[in-house]
């Protein structure tokens, strides 16, 4: 076995030995493969101290730590939540906020099982799901996290284009904002060459770029304060309909993102002494795409360190996610105390009478005012001065650029993960950019804002649906003591995992059934049928694993083949052994 191992290691191209320190401190031990085509410097470690290994808290290594849950995060303030949010407040007013922060809690201990599962294999959860699972629902599950990161990308480019617009006043167009957000997301991806810590900071001038912008709006609109903290804590909504529960499923949707799972298990994975030995029955040999890059590396030999890493990125994650859930509630209180119950025509007599271009967006007529990120800002714009115009297409910029970046990198995680292949970056990017921007562009030229705003809906019930994909995965794996050893889940952990999936699945059959109702075509409803049928019927699969990683009877693993889920129970090197 130690031959074995020592093997295992010169593929990987490195001294697998613990390495602290933020490369000032000394000399980086770790190397990476030279030849790796998508090099970037998330194979750079950024290091623990280990003389602050005694202590119980440590801010030095907190800081240390600090990085994957701020890029995280990002996906949490996408132009698809904002959107998400200011509909929130002008449908509902403050009646939503609790749901809002009960669907971050729950992205908060998603992204835990994602982040404890990195840390303790070493791997992301695309690799973990190419080691584990056969090659068909292998490969139907990265088409379905592609689909997923594909809408979010077209969201994003949205956003980057709505934001051009409005800064410039209309002189840019939606297609010259589309061709904008190509080139300066190539531009900006470059970044990583200039180091780790770099990156995570620009990443973090972003965010705080979107807090000035967004809390800007906020102390401008001066939103109620008791009755903000009532909407947030007390879970009701009195008065509420059909339409309010629509909004409620839709803000659950857009704040938990499945490709934002594998993402966070791919930036938190640590690098062992040596990594664990390929699955029984596995088809392919080792290879250096077996050996991903890791962000930040800890001595996986020693259960202590790995409960330590644990420790400080679960902190970080609450510090980004609190963050990026106040940033939310600017957002929807805004609209809450500004917006909520105002009809269009109110709102164009406000526009004509200040001047605003915009009047034209809101008709004549008593309806109540339905907005989006394109007619939130115009509409801020005619209460509240060009300025709140400007600062909030700013803040959309932000979102939609950060998050289009942090998108690339979760498609280069899952290709390489689930296909046991590395791309170029430029090759990367070209190809999910293609992907995301030609049906984006083809609206752009032939149709006009609100066509281009109105894809957001259909594209948030797209992700929705892609959610199974990302959770299940996560629970079946995170669930495994062959695997995570003692960090497998408990039966708190299995149980409040599988409510959750239950309840997202939920979700996703009223988001499909309020979708087919719109549908005025028999083809379409057959079309759509089939599409459930199949849908369910993977679902089903990927569950029935889930369930024999609970500890649920299965049949004997000897006659499942290779590569499925009857090796995951393959014991496995202890600890430090």
């Amino acid at each position: 076995m130690f031959s074995f191992l020592r093997a295992e290691g010169a593929v990987c191209g490195k001294k697998l030995v613990i390495q602290t320190g933020r490369t000032q401190r000394g000399a980086f031990l770790g190397g990476h493969d030279p030849g790796a085509a998508s090099a970037t410097h998330f194979e750079e470690s950024a290091p623990a101290r280990q003389e602050d290994a005694e202590r119980g808290f440590s801010l030095r290594k907190l800081w240390a730590f600090t990085g994957p849950g701020f890029l995280m995060s990002i996906a949490y303030l996408d132009p698809g939540n904002i959107e998400s949010d200011l509909q929130s407040g002008a449908k509902a007013g403050f009646k939503l906020l609790w749901v809002l922060l009960g669907a971050t809690v729950i992205g908060l201990l998603l992204q835990r099982m994602s982040a404890r599962l990195g840390a303790v294999t070493g791997m992301h959860l695309a690799q973990v799901c190419h080691r584990h699972y056969r090659t068909v629902p292998r490969v139907l599950l990265w088409l379905m996290v592609e689909l997923a990161i594909m809408g979010s990308d077209m969201q994003e480019v949205i956003g980057c284009a709505i934001a051009f617009h409005l800064l410039s006043s209309g002189r840019i167009p939606l297609w010259g904002g589309v061709l904008i957000t190509v080139a300066d997301t190539f531009a900006f991806l470059f970044l990583d060459k200039y180091g780790l810590r770099r990156l995570e900071a620009f990443f973090a001038l972003l965010i705080a770029v979107m807090a000035v912008a967004f809390g800007y709006q906020y102390v401008t609109v001066r939103p109620d304060q008791s009755q903000l903290l009532r909407g947030m804590l007390v879970p009701s909504c009195r008065g509420c309909g059909a339409v309010q529960l629509a909004q409620a499923v839709g803000v659950v949707g857009a704040v938990i993102m499945p490709h934002n799972v594998y993402l966070h298990s791919a930036l938190v994975k640590v690098a062992p002494r040596r990594t664990p030995p390929p699955p029984l029955f596995a088809p392919e040999p080792l290879s250096v795409a077996d050996c991903p890059p890791q962000s930040r590396e800890v001595d996986r030999s020693s259960k202590k360190s790995i409960s330590e890493a644990n420790k400080y990125f679960f902190l970080e994650s609450c510090v980004a996610l609190s963050l990026s859930f106040v940033i939310n509630v600017f957002v929807v209180a805004v609209f809450a105390e500004a917006f909520y119950e105002r009809t269009n025509a109110q709102v164009n007599a406000v526009c004509n009478r200040t001047g605003s271009p915009h009047s034209h967006l809101f008709p004549l007529d008593n309806s109540t005012l339905q907005v989006d990120i394109y007619k939130g800002g115009a509409v801020l714009g005619c209460f509240f001065g060009p300025a709140a115009l400007y600062v909030w297409a700013v803040g959309i910029l932000a979102a939609g650029q950060s998050s289009t970046m942090t998108g690339t990198y979760s498609g280069q995680f899952v290709m390489e993960g689930f296909l046991n292949l590395r791309w170029s970056r430029f090759a990367r990017v070209s190809l999910t950019r293609s992907l995301a921007i030609v049906p984006t562009l083809l609206v752009a030229v032939f149709q006009d804002v609100r066509h281009l705003t109105g894809m957001n809906d259909f594209l948030n019930v797209l992700q929705s649906m892609q959610l199974p994909f990302a959770l299940i995965p996560v629970l079946t794996f995170t669930s495994l003591p062959s695997l995570m050893k003692d960090f497998a889940n408990g039966f708190f952990w299995k149980m409040w995992g599988g409510l959750v999936i239950l309840a997202v699945c939920a979700i996703n059959v009223y988001f499909v059934a309020l979708y087919v109702a719109m549908l005025s075509s028999a083809w379409l409803y057959m079309l759509t049928a089939l599409l459930a049928a199949a849908y369910l019927a993977f679902v089903g699969y990927l569950t029935w694993l889930c369930l024999v990683a609970l500890g649920a009877p299965r049949p004997d693993p000897s006659g499942l083949g290779g590569n499925d889920v009857g090796v995951l129970t393959e014991p496995q090197p202890e600890f430090g052994s």
